[in-house]
């Protein structure tokens, strides 16, 4: 019988499954997948909604690999959809491969993954994907643009109270950790 940990690593398990669809879905179909590519999205955040409060509710409190890399399968899968992006077009290869870098070596720099930068590399790239699926397929992107609003409303509690001051304090550790270094440096 599972428990319902193991219910929250099947849900973080099919984002990493979702972020390989993105890619085969660029490659496949390219601007036609568009549709499919906001459906995906739509999957992936809700199983990132879904994860954190099931693995909360489990009886049996222990760590897994996936549970405890749920940030990393996240950029997975915004790193997923800019394959996406990509490989339809809707982003050149060199802004692509210039994010991946930049990104990278920004973390390798950190020597390790901010909770807050891990957050905020995503965004550029949900953006960009909003905005394409506003212009390109409206009714899409609309649906799309609805689910997040809906998220936000049915985590509000947490999003006000913990996401948003969480990312902001992050984001603060963050600037005293590298940025102050080298200016005393």
């Amino acid at each position: 019988m599972l428990v319902a940990k193991q219910v929250a690593d099947i849900l973080t398990f099919t984002r990493v499954v979702i972020g390989v669809l993105f890619i085969w879905l660029g490659l496949t179909q390219g601007t036609q997948g568009l549709p499919q590519a906001v459906l995906f999205l739509t999957l992936a955040w809700t199983s990132d909604a879904l994860d954190g409060p099931v693995a909360r509710r489990s009886r049996k409190y222990y760590h897994t690999w996936l549970g405890d890399h749920d940030l990393e399968v996240d950029m997975f899968v915004s790193t997923g959809l800019l394959g996406y992006l990509w490989a339809s077009g809707y982003v050149t290869s060199t802004v692509a491969v210039v994010y991946i870098i930049a990104w990278g070596l920004l973390f390798i720099y950190s020597g390790e993954i901010e909770r807050s930068l891990g957050m905020l590399s995503q965004a550029p790239i949900y953006g960009w994907f909003i905005w394409v699926a506003m212009r390109d397929a409206p009714h899409s992107g609309r649906w799309l643009l609805i689910y997040l609003v809906a998220i936000v409303v049915v985590t509000w509690p947490r999003f006000p109270k913990e996401v948003v001051p969480g990312f902001l304090s992050g984001m603060r550790q963050v600037y005293k950790k590298y940025i102050n270094i080298d200016k005393h440096s």
